[in-house]
């Protein structure tokens, strides 16, 4: 009897490190063609894989936990006219941990929701049975659960659930203390901050002060209308549009360090680093930047980072980035140094928080006291690619453009 194979797709783990998250069918259990079969968690995102034909799931060949690699064989399909019961069980290697291969569960179920819909519902305060599954067999995605969010209204306030007893202390813990294993996206970003900061490149920052008084006011005239198009205008669409310049200025911080020379392309791409709640910090890429006027870039940063939260990005989001932004004021940072350089890029710009300082300026040959939205920004670069006067430089053309802004 011939089966087919269900692989792991080579282009969506290219470069990654991938371990099975999740099956969301048993052995035995039948499959639609392109109905999700299988949850893979890459160092940097969760990806669904699709039922490749009908039929029924005839083997799991790599169990939960099980790290693959691109092209790995994940699993096997029988036939669809072959019945559950008459369908090879070949038995799933066990996870690590030795827990087994995930047991059936019923069609429409909560345990048949992704990670990504499991974490909007809680985000939106709704419960599944409150959304409309769109999916195979009624199954909640994604789009189905911002519907349901954009259609619902406050919830009532309602009294507090009792208080639940005190869960006994780990025993393997010292005063209670919880224990989280490491996901592969969080080991994976320690080992590459450890390699890019301690065994690759020599990093050195310079920090410059930015006002931004030019470019609030700017995005107070035009905020309304870019809204008005389904846009918002954040302040890190201006910093995108800057680094183009400053970029431009100093092609070697778009560059990459080689063993003979030093590469630089002939295109822009800009990460923006994003972070996920309780998750780490991904990177999606804004391709070809220098192409893009001020809405592009505001457009396609609005789309990514609304896909890297509902956890909706593929792999290739993530690659080729030439440059990164990191706007870790967002969270209340004045000033971060060295913030880690995303190898192999050569640069990274760091972004801290809005705030007014009083500033001296200089108004008819007077020096006089005044008050200003202000942020620091530094520049953190890989010593072997760019000096210190070239660092300055960028530095310098970034800040120009941003007081300058009309």
């Amino acid at each position: 009897m011939a089966t087919i194979d269900v692989l792991l797709p080579a282009d969506q783990a290219e470069g990654t490190r991938s371990q099975v998250l999740r099956w969301l069918k048993a052995v035995g259990q039948p499959v639609a063609l392109h109905e999700p079969l299988v949850e893979i968690e890459t160092d940097k995102v969760t990806i669904e894989v699709p039922a490749p034909a009908d039929g029924v799931l005839a083997e799991i060949a790599a169990a939960e936990g099980t790290e693959v690699a691109p092209g790995a064989l994940l699993g096997r399909l029988a036939p669809p006219t072959v019945s559950a019961a008459t369908a090879p069980r070949a038995a799933a290697a066990p996870a690590a941990g030795g827990r087994a291969a995930a047991a059936p569960v019923p069609a429409g179920s909560e345990t048949r929701m992704s990670p990504a819909v499991r974490r909007l519902l809680a985000q939106h305060g709704l419960v599944a049975a409150e959304v409309r599954g769109s999916g195979e067999g009624g199954r909640i995605t994604v789009d189905d659960v911002l519907a349901a969010a954009k259609r619902a209204t406050p919830r009532a306030a309602t009294a507090p659930a009792p208080a639940e007893a005190p869960a006994a202390p780990d025993p393997e813990s010292a005063e209670g203390t919880r224990r989280v294993p490491h996901t592969v996206m969080r080991r994976r970003i320690a080992e590459h901050m450890v390699q890019s900061l301690l065994r690759t490149a020599p990093h050195v920052t310079t920090v410059f002060q930015a006002d931004m008084s030019a470019v609030l006011a700017h995005r107070a005239a035009h905020k309304a209308a870019f809204e008005r198009s389904g846009t918002p205008l954040t302040l890190t669409a201006y910093f995108v549009a800057a680094c183009v310049d400053a970029l431009q200025a100093v092609p070697e911080a778009n560059g990459r360090w080689t063993e003979d020379a030093v590469l630089i392309p002939g295109r822009i791409d800009i990460g923006v680093g994003t972070a996920l709640e309780g998750r780490g910090l991904v990177v999606p890429v804004i391709r070809d930047v220098a192409r893009l006027d001020l809405a592009g870039i505001a457009a396609a940063l609005a789309e990514l980072v609304e896909r890297a939260r509902a956890d909706r990005l593929a792999p290739a989001d993530l690659r080729g980035g030439t440059f990164t932004i990191s706007n870790h004021g967002v969270s209340g940072s004045l000033l971060a140094a060295p913030i880690v350089i995303n190898q192999p890029q050569s640069a990274i710009l760091g972004v801290g928080k809005l705030e007014k300082r009083a500033v001296v300026v200089t108004r008819d040959g007077r020096d006089e006291i005044a008050i200003r939205s202000c942020c620091y920004v530094t520049l953190t670069i890989d010593h072997r690619v760019l000096d210190g006067h070239q660092a300055n430089r960028f530095m310098e053309t970034l800040v120009r453009r941003l007081e300058r802004w009309n």
